[in-house]
């Protein structure tokens, strides 16, 4: 029965490429038909269970099943894969994947509930589940120039990863308006990679704030390797703290870090923020976003990858920072450049396949790279991207208009 029913399920799907398949009885069917630009995938299963736990939920039993190596790929590799599956049900043709059974969803959205509160206890545990797997990784990963775990910023005339990342940087640094002499509060700061670039390039005091012991250690480092720790200051502490100090800062910036506050901490984080900023203060977010309206993690991301993340839709974000009178001054969707970014990691992760393979074990691997296929499936074809939001808490205090980001910029770019 599930054997029959993930054949309908796959003939569904796959219209453009090809997926052959061949089933723990020897058995083998092929889908689609050879396209130009659609990747051509063989895999089999090694038992009769796999396609039973596809059906209970297409995401996370495929990818418990490739961790496994139970769901083994004999063409192309899990990114192609999952590039093929995601490729031709795209979401802005109003296609979908598939999803799991009402009874997976029920579960999903009951442990989800139970997860999204995202207290500072829980926020500290899941902020180690990811980063603090160990900094050698990610040094594997990244780009060794700035050390960005966020999405790059392709720009005309940028090639490598590191460029994107420097490219980035400008970009958003640009959005501040910042002047000589200003304090800016670097929530969720990583490696210190924004932080120090600002220090760098302004005479300005940067405090970056992280819930990750292994970060901070290297972010402190990095700060001293590039002559800027004068000027910049790593702490190790929730940003619902620091309201109750007296501090306040001229700018905020935050990168990649509101999709680990979870929904019911939404108001939160905003009226944390309005509470930090001076009153002619700017800030800059950077998140990940979902293209349509609010959704649900998938069971795989939530219990391997960010437990109690959640990736926000616009809507609810600008909902959420208006009720602590942030002004949304400007907002930019930035559609396709994480897919490039997320490309770029998974080739930095397959050319150094041996060295993660001996650092953790193999189904950490096959873990990891579904997680960066994954993910860039769902920037090429799926539901998510980027948003980069400034706030203001004075209608008059930037510009009337734009042209003072382009010429910031442009004086930032190498």
């Amino acid at each position: 029965m599930s054997k029959r029913l993930v054949n309908r399920y796959l003939d569904g799907i796959v219209k453009r490429g090809t997926l052959e398949v061949t089933f723990a009885d020897g058995s083998r069917e092929q889908f689609g038909k050879a396209d130009p630009g659609f990747p051509d995938v063989r895999l089999h299963f090694t038992d009769s269970k796999v396609p039973r736990d596809i059906l209970l939920d297409p995401r996370l039993g495929a990818a418990e099943a490739y961790m496994d190596g139970r769901l083994v790929l004999d063409e192309g590799g899990i990114m192609e894969l999952v590039e093929l599956l995601r490729s031709n049900q795209p979401w802005d043709r109003g296609g979908t994947i598939g999803g799991p059974t009402r009874l997976r969803r029920l579960a999903n959205r009951i442990a989800f509930a139970r997860e999204a509160v995202n207290d500072r206890i829980g926020s500290q545990k899941n902020v180690s589940h990811h980063y603090d797997i160990g900094n050698d990784l990610y040094k594997l990963m990244l780009d060794p120039e700035h050390m960005q775990y966020s999405c790059a910023y392709w720009a005309d005339g940028v090639e490598t990863l590191g460029q994107a990342q420097e490219a980035k940087l400008a970009h958003i640094a640009a959005k501040l308006a910042l002047d000589d002499g200003q304090s800016v509060l670097d929530i969720g700061c990583g490696w210190g990679g924004m932080a120090i670039y600002l220090a760098r390039h302004f005479d300005l005091k940067v405090h970056g704030i992280t819930l990750s012991r292994e970060q901070i250690e290297l972010a402190r480092q990095r700060a001293e390797e590039a002559g800027v720790s004068d000027r910049v200051t790593f702490e190790l502490i929730d940003y619902r703290e620091l309201p109750e100090r007296s501090t306040r800062y001229d700018r905020i910036v935050s990168v990649g870090m509101f999709e680990h506050v979870g929904r019911p901490q939404f108001e939160t984080f905003f009226k944390s923020c309005a509470n930090l900023l001076t009153g002619d203060g700017v800030m800059l977010l950077h998140t990940i976003g979902r293209i349509g309206g609010p959704g649900m993690t998938d069971a795989f991301t939530r219990k391997y990858i960010f437990p109690g993340g959640y990736i926000p839709a616009l809507s609810e974000t600008v909902a959420a920072s208006e009720k602590f009178r942030l002004i949304a001054s400007d907002i930019e969707m930035l559609r396709l450049h994480y897919a490039r970014t997320l490309r770029a990691w998974y080739a930095n992760c397959m050319a150094n396949r041996d060295a993660i393979v001996a650092m953790y074990d193999e189904t950490f691997f096959r873990m990891w790279t579904f997680y960066l296929a994954g993910a860039t499936s769902s920037f090429e074809g799926g539901g998510m991207c980027n948003y980069q939001i400034q706030y203001c808490r004075n209608r008059r205090v930037l510009p009337l208009t734009r042209e003072y980001m382009p010429e910031a910029e442009t004086r930032l770019r190498p």
